[in-house]
């Protein structure tokens, strides 16, 4: 039996698959990615948003109602509806 020597003063190098390219394809994979889970949550945040931004308006606009001039004006007259014409103790 012939055995080999074993060569002297050779060196190899080699990577493997995943270090060569680790973010191939990543960009094209991370958009299609993006909008398939924004996809699947639509139902969850949509809704809220829009109910929580309706609240607020009318918040708003309710406060713009009672500062203004007819709003004080109702006011004073449920004021004067449930005290009889008289006045409120605390």
């Amino acid at each position: 039996m012939a055995s080999s020597q074993t060569q002297k003063g050779i060196v190899t190098y080699s990577l493997s698959a995943n270090r060569q390219r680790p973010f191939a394809g990543a960009t094209s994979a991370a958009i299609f990615n993006t909008y398939r889970r924004s996809r699947a949550q639509f139902l969850y945040v949509v809704p809220p948003l829009i109910l929580g931004y309706m609240l607020i308006d009318w918040a708003n606009e309710k406060n713009h109602y009672y500062n203004s001039k007819e709003g004080r004006m109702h006011d004073t007259e449920a004021a004067e509806e449930a005290t009889g014409g008289g006045t409120v103790r605390a």
